[in-house]
């Protein structure tokens, strides 16, 4: 081809580069445009809001603010726990791969729009005879070819669109089973540390009982107490020996957990575990945190709830991709192809040879698939709107219930360790009595498990108030990260912009976070 054909061809196809490289087809972009609609909430919280003035928000769009939230708990081992279950989780790790698949299609939509060129390079030998003295011929050809698309009506940018989006609802759920993983292993943590504290209380009582029974023994081979008595006093002694083996074994469960949960090797999990003499049977202490009182601007800070919505948003893509195929398709073709060849062994010759050319395709008759492929993908949107409304109702209802019971556990805390004192000390009373013997063993007994179940009682509360800041911390969308270089951003994989803010409280869809991939 001439330098002055090759001048035509690139000032003609220039016009057909610039629209690929747009954002929509040549002739006109078919399909929905996708904007984020306005999501009706209520203006406030019902429940009560964590109390304190000078407590932190958490996280007003930047999730950084709660991942640094478990470091608040003074909790080497905790951190540790959640450090190694975020290598292991098979969710996380499952989720990076679709994060990995979704960045391929991307890739792959993106192509879709530029012509693509592929090259080849052959020798062939061959003998032919025209009636005559057969002759030899040897071919070295060596070519490029090409093809391409022309977007007339959207149909490829509709896909590319699609495929962006999936993208960055896969980063947010990659996000989002970070958070859900912290969360199980924090649970499974305070789990343990609950046990071990249930493990003190009853070892306590068990050595109580069995100071008494005894002092029982003592007293009845002297006389002085009666055999029901005594055979009250070993019952006593059993049964709090049972209870606290019965603890015990659900102390080494928790154990168990930790271990499949972390992949840490259980002699480390328990050195862990104990290390520390000071952390042993105490529950980690949480630090607490306000959420934002426009419930919508919370909603933005959970990554599920933005996964939900560029999955409508990758669904009302779709419409505009099924729609483009009714249409007809235009693609331009062409080759270059040089070709050594020699006939009998003479001097090689060099020929040339070219051709290009457009090929247009008209959709005539189909049954009616493409008009059904493009109402499945109406369907499917559909779907995917009330997947996401779902999902938000879902965010709400966490939240409030997660407020209503950190408030909750802070009213009965007060009241538990009330009732904690005052069974201690009718049961010192009624124990002085009995030692006097101006009592009976049953009275003691009665108030000995009265302030069992109170300290358990207490105990229990505890853990609900630790339990729900660490549901409130996932319900408002919390992040977690054990590396400071997890949150470098991935141009590749940007999502939603973090500088704008919504203008109204009930503007749910208003892009706020980013939810970057890390490093794993």
């Amino acid at each position: 081809m001439s330098n002055k054909n090759l001048q035509i061809l690139s000032r003609s196809l220039l016009p057909l580069l610039l629209s690929a490289c747009g954002s929509g087809g040549l002739l006109t972009t078919v399909g929905p445009d996708y904007q984020s609609a306005p999501l009706l909430t209520a203006a406030n919280w019902q429940a009560p809001q964590p109390k304190g003035n000078n407590l932190p928000i958490a996280h007003q769009g930047d999730s950084a603010d709660l991942s640094r939230w478990w470091d608040r708990f003074q909790d080497p081992v905790l951190n540790r726990f959640l450090a190694a279950a975020q290598q292991e989780s098979a969710s996380v790790a499952d989720a990076r791969a679709r994060i990995e698949q979704a960045r391929a299609n991307l890739v792959g939509a993106d192509a879709a729009l530029l012509p693509n060129i592929d090259s080849s390079i052959g020798a062939k030998r061959s003998s032919s005879s025209f009636g005559g003295t057969p002759f030899l011929w040897n071919q070295v050809p060596a070519g490029l070819q090409s093809s391409w698309e022309i977007d007339l009506f959207g149909g490829l940018a509709r896909q590319e669109q699609a495929a962006r989006s999936q993208l960055e609802s896969r980063n947010a759920s990659w996000h989002d089973a970070r958070v859900s993983v912290a969360v199980e292993v924090a649970n499974a943590y305070l789990a343990y540390r609950y046990c071990e504290a249930q493990v003190h209380i009853v070892q306590a009582d068990t050595d109580s009982r069995r100071e008494s029974a005894r002092l029982a023994e003592i007293a009845g081979k002297a006389g002085f107490r009666a055999p029901g008595d005594v055979a009250l006093a070993e019952a006593s002694a059993a049964e709090g020996n049972r209870t606290l083996l019965q603890q015990q074994a659900q102390c080494e469960r928790s154990i168990k957990g930790l271990v499949a949960l972390t992949g840490i090797q259980e002699t480390e999990v328990r050195k862990l575990l104990t290390e520390a003499p000071e952390r042993v049977a105490k529950l980690p202490s949480p630090s607490a945190f306000r959420i934002d009182s426009l419930p919508a601007r919370v909603l933005l800070q959970r990554p599920d709830v933005a996964a939900a919505e560029r999955d409508v948003a990758e669904a009302s893509a779709k419409i505009g991709v099924e729609q483009a195929k009714r249409f007809p398709k235009l693609s331009l073709s062409g080759n270059i192809t040089p070709t050594l060849q020699n006939i009998n062994g003479s001097a090689f010759l060099l020929a040339q040879t070219w051709a290009i050319g457009p090929t247009l395709s008209l959709p005539l008759f189909d049954a009616g698939k493409r008009a059904a492929d493009v109402e499945a993908a109406r369907v499917h949107y559909q779907a995917a709107e009330s997947t996401f409304r779902s999902k938000v109702r879902t965010a709400v209802k966490e939240v409030e219930d997660a407020l209503v019971r950190l408030d909750s556990a802070g009213q009965r805390l007060p009241e538990g360790r009330k009732a904690v004192t005052g069974y201690r000390a009718n049961f010192l009373a009624v124990q002085q009595l009995y030692q006097v013997g101006l009592g009976n063993l049953i009275d003691v007994e009665t108030a000995r498990r009265n302030v069992l179940s109170a300290e358990m009682a207490v105990k229990e509360l505890e853990q609900e108030q630790v339990s729900a800041w660490i549901a409130l911390y996932r319900a408002a969308g919390g992040s977690w990260d054990g590396h400071e270089n997890a949150r470098k951003v991935d141009a590749a994989s940007a999502s939603v912009s973090s500088n704008s803010k919504p203008e109204q409280p009930d503007q749910l869809l208003n892009h706020q976070i980013d939810f970057s991939e890390g490093k794993l």
